[in-house]
């Protein structure tokens, strides 16, 4: 087994300014567990009330994203890979980033929805947000037609990023950032 470079990876977190960071096998319970741990810390570092509980709802909202996307493949929690972390940038914001395989096809429908998000303004995506509000569930009950990505959005400071990178065995890595 390789040893892995604590010191490296410490160094390189500290670097990006990284409060909290996840990768692997993501469940309910587990997403609940770094939440909780997540508000603690903001609150312990006198974090203002709102960023709190933005930078929350937004780690939630993505978790669960993942989690929602994994069973839908038939995914077990053992398998529905997550890699999360949450950063302080210098200048106060908060970037909560996320990511997971996903296949191309939902990869780059999700790269393009959110490329057209980036380029509304915060009127339009409240005015987005509210019409897809009243818009009617799918049929399968499920809505997955960005509601929780129009919310992430309202709360980013800026627009969203999101990146798709291709890996072995057909599948991508999809990552998607927003600043709080």
């Amino acid at each position: 087994m390789k040893t892995i470079d604590l010191l490296g990876l410490r160094d390189s977190f500290a670097e990006h300014r990284v409060l909290l960071c996840f990768n692997g096998p993501i469940s309910k319970s587990l997403i609940e567990d770094i939440g909780n741990a997540l508000r603690g810390y903001m609150e312990a570092e006198l974090a203002p009330a709102n960023a709190t509980m933005d930078v929350f709802a937004v780690y939630i909202e993505m978790a669960q994203n993942i989690r929602h996307y994994s069973r839908k493949r038939g995914d077990s929690d053992l398998t529905a890979i997550a890699t999360l972390a949450i950063a302080r940038e210098e200048d106060g914001h908060y970037a909560v980033s996320a990511g997971n395989l996903v296949d191309p096809e939902d990869g780059e429908r999700l790269v393009a929805t959110i490329e057209a998000l980036a380029q509304l303004d915060k009127q339009s995506l409240k005015e987005s947000y509210k019409r897809r509000l009243r818009e009617p569930r799918g049929t399968d009950g499920h809505s997955g037609a960005g509601l929780g990505l129009l919310d992430i959005a309202r709360k980013s400071s800026q627009p969203l990023s999101a990146r798709l990178t291709p890996q072995p065995g057909g599948r991508c890595f999809f990552s998607l950032q927003a600043t709080i």
